[in-house]
């Protein structure tokens, strides 16, 4: 489907951008005042043939970004621009499926995501009914044959006739991704694709996305709480907490001198078979407050540096170096010692540091 005529490249690259994007949840009758901050001020940025990994645990408000990206929730401000685009602008039935034609969403549950009553070939070939209409039945057939092998089905082995309950969850996964690639999409909203599959096939998984960037010149946001399997795949690391999004920039940069707290308790979580395991610290403390949180840092109760100021001002995110930013008042910039060598500790031995 071809994009309306306002939607324009931006000269600066950017396929998608957020603005201040912020979603609340009422809770309890029409009359409460009481908010759940599913996600708070994100400003997120998607490039042309890039693999975005928004990382984070569970309840950090990831799964609500790509929802509100998929149209699937209005955000309670803030603004969402695609190709140049204001998104809350798509009124029109035809702007809306070209939006969604264009920016698909792949699901994390791979055995709920289809209707088992249809074939596995249904989803497909009912995207490229409502997206291409330009295509004649033979022509849908065709296009579904060549989308399942893209994902590594075989169309010629009977693949496209099997129902979902004949197939594996990986299998199921590749057909959600299928049907994503009918469309012809830009950039493919990725929900947690492989967290609910066996470790042997979550590489496959993880090398087709790849592929699909490198071959099919689609994008990703691929939204998981498995930082080594973001570090194997995405060019950018975005860290979420608790609506949040608390340090950005490139994968090895983020991975390798984290800045904020959160970003080291990730790592530290991850096994390293070659060290002996040592406790993680900074893993004590309340979980974060998510229901009309106030102002500071979200992470305060779990950070082994935090001092006064944490309690009182919400960190931002600003420069800790070339393209990496970090929300974090006692994180320090780039910077050399007087030997020479670089300093990434993500507290200044300048301030006075509050163990927990």
């Amino acid at each position: 489907m071809s994009p309306p005529p306002s939607a324009v490249a931006d000269p600066d690259g950017a396929l998608l951008q957020t603005t201040g994007l912020t979603r609340h949840f009422r809770l309890g009758g029409l009359l409460s005042r009481r908010m759940l901050h599913a996600v708070d001020d994100l400003d997120l940025t998607i490039h042309e043939r890039e693999i975005v990994a928004l990382v984070g645990e569970s309840g950090s408000g990831k799964t609500t970004v790509a929802r509100l990206l998929a149209m699937i929730y209005p955000p309670t401000r803030g603004g969402i621009f695609y190709r140049g685009r204001s998104v809350r602008k798509l009124r029109s039935r035809k702007d809306v499926l070209w939006y969604r034609g264009e920016v698909p969403m792949v699901f994390q549950d791979p055995y709920s995501a289809m209707n088992p009553v249809f074939r596995v070939s249904h989803g497909v070939m009912r995207n490229l009914k409502l997206h291409r209409p330009e295509l004649d039945r033979a022509q849908r057939r065709e296009e579904a044959e060549r989308v399942f092998d893209i994902v590594g089905l075989n169309p010629a082995g009977d693949m496209l006739r099997k129902f979902p309950y004949e197939m594996s969850g990986g299998q199921r996964q590749r057909v959600g991704f299928a049907q994503a690639l009918a469309v012809q999409p830009k950039l493919i909203l990725a929900d947690e694709p492989v967290s609910m599959l066996d470790v042997s096939i979550r590489a496959g998984i993880l090398n087709m996305m790849a592929g699909l960037r490198a071959e099919e010149g689609a994008s990703i946001l691929y939204i998981t709480h498995d930082i080594a399997s973001a570090r194997y795949v995405a060019d950018r690391i975005v860290v979420m907490y608790a609506g949040h999004a608390v340090e950005q920039g490139p994968t090895e940069v983020v991975l390798t001198r984290p800045k904020h707290p959160y970003t080291q308790l990730l790592l530290s979580a991850v096994p390293d078979p070659r060290e002996k395991a040592v406790p993680v610290s900074a893993d004590s403390g309340e979980p974060p407050r998510v229901i009309d949180p106030g102002e500071g840092c979200r992470f305060r109760q779990r950070c082994p540096y935090a001092i006064d100021t944490c309690a009182q001002i919400t960190p931002l995110l600003r420069p800790m170096g070339p393209a990496h930013d970090a929300a974090c008042h006692v994180a320090v910039a780039e910077s050399v010692d007087r030997d020479g060598n670089d300093v990434h500790s993500p507290a200044s031995t300048e301030r006075v540091i509050h163990q927990k």
